[in-house]
């Protein structure tokens, strides 16, 4: 056989496996972490609901203090939109929105991720008190890869990333509520 047939077959296998593999390949994924925290469940339940204090707890938010933020709305109610631009690929371009309010009990809210890479997760943050002086705040996400992209799911851990940095987070969040 010819070598210049056979280097476009190996090209052709190399990227035409990974495709077929995606086509069969889960497109959905969700994460989430709890924590207990020392403090009366309407108190905590009260912080959360605002995203502005999101810059004190989250590492997303603290990879780039400088980065360029933008709301509109009343923070903590339907409808409040925070949005943020910066140079930092890890942190990138996005909206955050949020779409519901269960006082007391539950936000949830809708990511728009803009750069580096476009995609949408639905998230929220409950409280459930745990005992009277304390409240397990549970984070989460749920999103989906679309085809091709979902292949990524298969060769990085992106719900252990992901729940990694949720993790630290919230780690973030009980030090700054029990102070």
């Amino acid at each position: 056989m010819n070598i210049v047939v056979i280097i476009i077959l190996v090209i052709a296998a190399i990227i035409g496996i990974p495709l077929i593999i995606a086509l069969f390949s889960k497109k959905e994924y969700t994460v989430s972490r709890e924590i207990l925290i020392n403090k009366d469940s309407a108190f905590v339940f009260d912080y959360i609901k605002h995203i502005k204090h999101q810059d004190l707890y989250s590492v997303w938010v603290m990879m780039d203090p400088y980065s360029k933020k933008n709301y509109s709305g009343t923070d903590g109610t339907v409808g409040f939109e925070y949005k943020w631009e910066s140079d930092n690929k890890k942190v990138g371009h996005g909206v955050q929105t949020i779409t519901k309010v269960v006082e007391g009990e539950k936000i949830e809210f809708l990511l728009h991720f803009i750069k580096p890479f476009e995609g949408k997760a639905n998230g929220y943050m409950s409280v459930e008190m745990f005992s009277d002086a304390q409240t397990k705040v549970t984070w989460g996400f749920k999103s989906v890869m679309k085809y091709p992209s979902n292949f990524m799911l298969l060769i990085m851990d992106l719900p252990k990333m992901l729940g990694n940095d949720m993790m630290d987070s919230l780690v973030n969040l009980k030090k700054n509520l029990e102070a």
